[in-house]
């Protein structure tokens, strides 16, 4: 391919990738995946058009085609953590729990302290009723990131699946300064009268 014409290509794609991002997180989910597909069309092999057109079928609701997506994304870039969350999170939304473990725990072999994969494991275990090993996966994100709002809410939801009102209250608390909406939200439905 003559360099005028890759560069063009080059250009082409890195514009329409860029488009599609903002389209992306402007919620315009159906633009973004057309972009997204004529990217692909000029790159089918780039890691992140095939992760950024997952995410977009996450946003879509489709799950299947963005497994598809995750699982290219992942062999073609084993290190791109993101990937491994989305995968186990679609896994587990397709009701494949043991799979989305066996998946979350691969991407902790990479980094075992990527905090949101923990988040995403305790939320399986609390669907599969295992509390124990919920509250363990929530307990380990709290440790890497205490004052990220995310492992706190999914501490709250743990004490709520227990009947832990004072253990939900205490996460309430924390919230407040870290999260206010989400605090807000909490508070609401089960702390504060109308």
């Amino acid at each position: 391919m003559p360099k005028e014409i890759e560069k063009e290509s080059s250009d082409s794609f890195r514009r329409q990738y860029e488009e599609a991002l903002k389209a992306l997180q402007q919620e315009r989910h159906s633009e973004a995946l057309e972009l997204l597909n004529g990217c692909l069309a000029l790159r089918p092999r780039n890691p992140e058009a095939l992760y950024a057109r997952a995410v977009t079928g996450i946003s879509m609701g489709r799950y299947r085609k963005a497994a598809c997506d995750l699982m290219k994304t992942i062999t073609l870039d084993r290190a791109l953590l993101d990937a491994y969350k989305q995968l186990g999170f679609v896994q587990f939304m397709l009701g494949k729990e043991e799979a989305a473990l066996k998946t979350l725990a691969k991407g902790l072999e990479i980094d075992p302290r990527y905090t949101e994969i923990f988040c995403v494991q305790g939320d399986i275990y609390i669907d599969l009723g295992e509390l124990d090993k919920a509250r363990e996966a929530y307990e380990k994100a709290l440790e890497l990131e205490p004052d990220k709002p995310e492992p706190h809410s999914k501490m709250a939801m743990y004490h709520l699946a227990r009947g832990d009102m004072k253990g939900l209250k205490r996460e309430y608390e924390l919230l407040k300064s870290l999260d206010p909406a989400l605090a807000e939200q909490i508070g609401t439905l089960y702390f504060e009268t109308p």
